[in-house]
Formats: structure tokens, C-alpha cells, sequence
């Protein structure tokens, strides 16, 4: 019988994850897509918009990230969450360009501070105009964003996102005090991704309900479920920064163990590891000791000890939670796109 680790990977050259559990060709977010499709237009017309200046470097910085072909899937969380209860203003395409603002805003922060060089597989915003422009036009968009948000005319939903920017950027912090700290626990490890990422999907999800009046409670559900989605999604970045590719990451692979970031599955094969093992990680990611030589090893060790099968099994775990907290709230189409959400960013199909 194959051990878990051989269940889970398939050794090449790299490591490719199988992250199939039978559900890989159907997880899609096509119908979220569709829904979302007329409103997105407005969306991307509103970007273009407001990513505008007189100052000629800002939409160059800007439109260099936002034209790099993500999914813009927050935005679309947003509008099906809005539509969902049916709201029917235009309130809603605002907070949706304000979060895929907030988020772009942080990529640019995020490259400077970790110093990448890639992303979505182009040179990242500080390879070319500096960390100076980078984080000065991240710093525009937020301000755009807030802009927006007030427009709106929801202090509520002002709150949840404005609340939301000060958690990221505690993330930002935290990430940072932790950086190369081997001792990191699971738990601490949790709560720097929770503020980094989970939070903005949490905010995006529960500002759709909010505008459109809907109850407490199903407030509440959308609230869980972006926080738990954010969760699945983020864990499931740190597997394939081992596993995957630089199509789905976005990035080149390793970049993670190339920058020293302590992600789970580095917490975890660290934690499990013998004491030359626990020697190996301390030069590899203290002492920046991280060659592709290093990363094979470091790779090798993460099958030996199911890291990236468990990491990958925490994300599961957070998707059910998400996928419960929906359960309540009426069938509606949006809401079965929202499930399927769930699926595709655990099995990350293209």
C-alpha cells in the first residue's frame, strides 16, 4: 500500500501536488463568472477609472498589476454576496472596486517587503518603477478605495473594510516579526494568515449582505464564510509554493523557501524533523541558505513527513467550516457559486 506522502505527490523533476480528491474537474468559478459578468463590466470600467492621475506614473505602476490577469475573484465575492439578498443599487460595484483595490494595494506593498521579483508571471511593480513608486502607488489605491467606500454612503460597510485595512496591514507586521522564525507555531502561523489574507475575503463577502439589508445572521454566514474561505485559499498557496506551478501560483515556485517565510508546511516538517533535519531548515531559512539543491531537499523532507498532505488537509477542513456557514441561507444561484468557490481555490483549477 503507498505511504500518505506517495498517495499525495508524484516526485518529477519537482514536486507536482494531486490535489484531485474526485472533484478536480468540476470545481470551477464559472458560475460565479457568469453572475457576476455585467456587474464585473461596471467593475473593471470603475478601475480603469479611478486608477487614473495626472500623474503620468501612477496608472503605469497601477495597470501594470491590475491588467496581469488575476481572477479578481474578492469583487466578484463581493457582487454575488450583494446580489444574493437582492440588492439592487449600484453601492455594490463601488465596495467590489474598492476591494480589488485594497488587494492590489497589498500585492504592491507585499513585493516590496518580501522583495519578489515575479508576479502573475510578469516582473513585479518594483523590478521596474522601484519599491518607492510601489508602495506610494499602493498607497493611492487605498485612498481611492476609501474614497469609494464613503461614496456608498454605508458607515457599516465603511467600518467592515476600513477594519479590515488596519488588520492587513497587522498581518503585514506580524508576517514580518516573524519572518525566518522557525519557532513560529501552527497557531501564530494561522494568525498572520488570517489577518493577511483571510480578512479581506471575510470583509468582501459580508459588505454584499450589509448594503442589501439582509439579517444579522446572514451577515454573520457571509462573514465566516469569506474567513474561512481566505483561510482554504491561503494554506492552499502555501502547499503549492512547493508542488505546484508558476501558471497557478502566480509566482515563481519556491519563493516562499527562497525568501525565508515560514509557511506551514515548513512549521510543520521543521516540527516532525530530526535534529539534522531541524539543523538543515535553521541554515536553509535563517541563514538564507536556499539553492534549488536546498529546495529539492527541503522538498523531500515535506513528502517524508506528510507536511504538504496535512497542509493541504487544514485547507479542506477550513473549506467545510465555509461551506457550513452557508448552509443555512436559502438555494439560490449565488449561493451554489459561492460553494463551488470553495472546491476550485482547495484544488486550484485553472
Amino acid at each position: 500500500m503507498p505511504s500518505r506522502a506517495a498517495q499525495a505527490w508524484e516526485l518529477v523533476v519537482g514536486v507536482v501536488l494531486n490535489l484531485d480528491d474526485g472533484r478536480r474537474e468540476s470545481a470551477s468559478i464559472a458560475p460565479l463568472v457568469d453572475l457576476t459578468a455585467a456587474d464585473m463590466g461596471r467593475v473593471n470600467e470603475l478601475i480603469l477609472s479611478k486608477a487614473g492621475s495626472d500623474v503620468e506614473m501612477i496608472p503605469e505602476v497601477a495597470n501594470h498589476l491590475i491588467s496581469s490577469g488575476g481572477k479578481r475573484l474578492r469583487p466578484m465575492v463581493t457582487l454575488a454576496a450583494a446580489q444574493m439578498f437582492g440588492y439592487a443599487g449600484d453601492g455594490h460595484v463601488k465596495l467590489a472596486t474598492s476591494v480589488e483595490f485594497m488587494h492590489t494595494a497589498t500585492l504592491l506593498h507585499d513585493d516590496v517587503v518580501d522583495e519578489s521579483g515575479m508576479r502573475r508571471g510578469k516582473k513585479t511593480a518594483r523590478m521596474i518603477w522601484g519599491n518607492q513608486a510601489s508602495v506610494l502607488v499602493g498607497d493611492f489605491l487605498l485612498g481611492q478605495a476609501f474614497r469609494m467606500m464613503v461614496d456608498v454612503g454605508s458607515l457599516e460597510a465603511l467600518d467592515i473594510l476600513s477594519t479590515a485595512a488596519s488588520v492587513i496591514a497587522e498581518g503585514e507586521v506580524m508576517q514580518l516579526a516573524a519572518a525566518k522564525n522557525l519557532e513560529t507555531t501552527e497557531d501564530e502561523h494561522f494568525g498572520v494568515i488570517k489577518a493577511k489574507t483571510a480578512a479581506l475575503f471575510s470583509a468582501a463577502a459580508e459588505v454584499g449582505p450589509v448594503i442589501a439589508g439582509a439579517s444579522r445572521s446572514s451577515r454573520a454566514a457571509l462573514r465566516s464564510y469569506g474567513m474561512n474561505l481566505g483561510l482554504a485559499f491561503q494554506l492552499i498557496d502555501d502547499a503549492l509554493d512547493y508542488g505546484g506551478t508558476s501558471r497557478e501560483l502566480g509566482k515563481n515556485v519556491g519563493d516562499d523557501f527562497r525568501e525565508g517565510k515560514v509557511t506551514l508546511p515548513v512549521i510543520l516538517s521543521y516540527r516532525r524533523g530530526t535534529s539534522a533535519e531541524r539543523s538543515f531548515w535553521k541554515r536553509a531559512i535563517e541563514e538564507a541558505d536556499s539553492g534549488d539543491a536546498r529546495l529539492e531537499h527541503a522538498i523531500g523532507l515535506m513528502v517524508r513527513h506528510g507536511a504538504i498532505a496535512d497542509t493541504i488537509g487544514r485547507a479542506r477542513h477550513f473549506g467545510g467550516i465555509a461551506r457550513d456557514a452557508l448552509a443555512p441561507l436559502d438555494g439560490t444561484p449565488q449561493k451554489a457559486a459561492l460553494l463551488d468557490v470553495i472546491d476550485f481555490c482547495i484544488s486550484r483549477v485553472a
